[in-house]
């Protein structure tokens, strides 16, 4: 189980990664007046998609993975984004929006590399510095 310092800061990165998909992606967006809370609360929301939602995906589609050669991932993570954003907007109410699936596809693409780069430099460097 993770620490609760990484779990924050694993959230966070994963908000920073929303913010980096906003900004790059034609068709995710970020709307209303408070886009931090948005982005943070759609950051949770995709933690738990993929805690909850994402292994029972992989399962039903573990055949696609195996003959895709592990492609068909790409297609799963952009269903967890699509749905976690369905679920901010109409569970919440919260203004992070992606607007079809390949902006879904494009999005959990640069989601997945932020939070790889951001993940490697914020947890895994400096543990190994410290010898953990």
């Amino acid at each position: 189980m993770k620490s609760p310092g990484r779990l924050v800061l694993s959230w966070l990165i994963t908000a920073v990664a929303l913010v980096a998909a906003a900004y790059l992606v034609p068709g995710i967006s970020v709307r209303g007046n408070d886009g931090l809370v948005a982005v943070l609360i759609m950051a949770g929301i995709l933690g738990l998609v993929n805690v909850l939602v994402k292994p029972f995906l992989s399962v039903l589609s573990c055949g696609l993975i195996v003959l895709t050669l592990g492609l068909f991932l790409i297609v799963i993570n952009a269903l967890s984004l699509w749905l976690a954003s369905w679920i901010a907007q109409n569970w919440f109410n919260v203004g992070f929006v992606v607007d079809g699936f390949w902006p879904a596809i494009w999005g959990s693409i640069i989601v997945s590399i932020v939070s790889f780069f951001l993940s490697m430099v914020l947890i895994k460097g400096p543990m190994k510095a410290r010898g953990s």
